[in-house]
């Protein structure tokens, strides 16, 4: 924060005894108790980063709230965040604010979608971000607390509440926060942010629009093929059973455990990718609205104007599940115990939808 900077946002002066139930009563939570922002704590969180506290790093939808560097540092105080988070609650923002990731549909979809934030680089262990044991699980100030920032940011920049705009029919725990290290160490294959074009030695944040993560477990799988199959089966209800192909982007975090199996047949990333695109398929037949289930609307959608060009379906016509291998993020994650790995569901893709976002610390 440079020294002549000023603070601008309104001072509450209160006679409250517990200055957490004030901001419980002006609606400012998640629902947890927030650390109160006064402004020497604020002027801490500034004193991270040498940018201007009024400069603009965008709007937040719904409501397009200014996301100021000192609006941003008041949310992150209010989370719980150490001040060395700060410039990567930043990287942060500055992600949900592109266009591209579409924050305003994320927050006002019934479909529960959140930002699920994913750490790459040397900041991890710099702040100490989890990416082993219980990675997308609690017990770490620096996964809980960046994660809940941005969510608190959501709600009372992008104005984004429940029972209000926000109307997400189900919601879920991640909704509170979601942010993940990836496993970097324990990973054969190059991590996320060299893939999306970024130095090894740079520090990134990729913001995903997704769901809950669904946790997959093969203990017995020792082969790549084998495990491969276990992972895309499963993977293959995301959304509904009968939605093939999905419209939207998916993750895959791969455990460790996991990960080694890939590694000793010598398969890529993009081996994995492929062999899911190719193999996770099944006929129009199963996939009609109507059978088992009234659901269809991925085979319905591809009967469009846009695919007048191929051939018309048949009942023994195979439907892939994911649009595309490209569709499939793959990072590792969690501890080097157990065989677990996970799968996290996107919100909607293409030009109308979001797209994965990354930005530098």
């Amino acid at each position: 924060m440079p020294e002549t900077a000023e603070l601008r946002s309104q001072r509450t002066e209160t006679q409250e005894d517990d200055p957490i139930e004030l901001l419980y009563s002006r609606g400012l939570t998640d629902g947890l108790p927030v650390v109160p922002p006064t402004e020497a704590r604020v002027k801490r969180m500034l004193e991270a980063t040498d940018r201007d506290p009024q400069e603009l790093i965008g709007t937040i939808g719904p409501n397009y709230g200014r996301a100021t560097i000192e609006k941003i540092a008041i949310n992150a105080v209010m989370a719980g965040c150490h001040p060395s988070y700060f410039p990567t609650v930043l990287a942060v923002v500055e992600a949900a604010c592109e266009d591209q990731f579409c924050i305003h549909g994320i927050n006002v979809t019934t479909f529960s979608a959140s930002p699920m934030i994913i750490i790459n680089g040397p900041i991890r262990q710099q702040i100490g971000v989890n990416c082993g044991h219980n990675a997308m699980g609690h017990g770490f100030r620096a996964n809980a607390t960046i994660g809940r920032a941005l969510r608190l940011i959501i709600i009372n920049i992008g104005g984004a509440k429940p029972h209000e705009i926000t109307k997400a029919t189900m919601g879920h725990p991640a909704q509170y926060t979601f942010c993940v290290g990836e496993n970097e160490e324990e990973s054969p294959w190059e991590p996320l942010h060299v893939e999306r074009g970024f130095r090894a030695d740079q520090s990134t944040v990729t913001l995903f629009g997704g769901h809950s993560p669904l946790q997959i477990n093969d203990h017995a799988s020792r082969n790549a093929e084998q495990l491969a199959l276990s992972l895309g089966w499963t993977m293959a209800g995301l959304w509904n059973h009968k939605n093939f192909p999905l419209f939207s982007d998916t993750v895959l975090v791969v455990c460790p455990e996991h990960a080694k199996t890939f590694k000793q047949d010598g398969w890529s990333k993009n081996d994995l990718r492929q062999f899911l695109y190719e193999k996770i398929r099944r006929p129009l037949r199963e996939l009609r609205p109507g059978v088992n289930g009234g659901e269809g609307a991925g085979v319905s959608m591809l009967r469009t104007d846009a695919k007048k060009d191929r051939e018309p379906a048949t009942d023994d016509t195979l439907f892939p599940k994911f649009p595309k291998p490209e569709n499939i993020t793959i990072i590792v994650a969690g501890g080097t115990a157990g065989r677990f790995s996970a799968a996290v569901q996107g919100w909607a893709g293409g030009n109308a939808g979001s797209k994965i976002t990354t930005k530098v610390i």
